[in-house]
């Protein structure tokens, strides 16, 4: 799941809030404005809801194994 999580960061791993992949996903499936996504909301985000991204993370680490098999 780390490598996951490290992938999707590539380039903004640092400040995954600027990551244009992780707000355009924020944005699309939660609703929330990627234009107001700052250190504060991306993290509070993140605590809210990361149940929801944990069983992201393995459903695509689950289909990465399955796409190499």
């Amino acid at each position: 799941m780390l490598r996951l999580f490290w992938e999707l960061g590539r380039g903004h791993r640092l400040r995954p809030w600027r990551s244009p992949y992780l707000c355009w996903r924020i944005e699309t499936y939660w609703g929330i404005p990627a234009a107001t996504l700052d250190f504060r909301s991306f993290w509070r985000f993140v605590w809210q809801r990361r149940r929801d991204l944990l069983r992201y993370a393995r459903w695509a680490t689950r289909m990465r194994r399955l796409s190499r098999a």
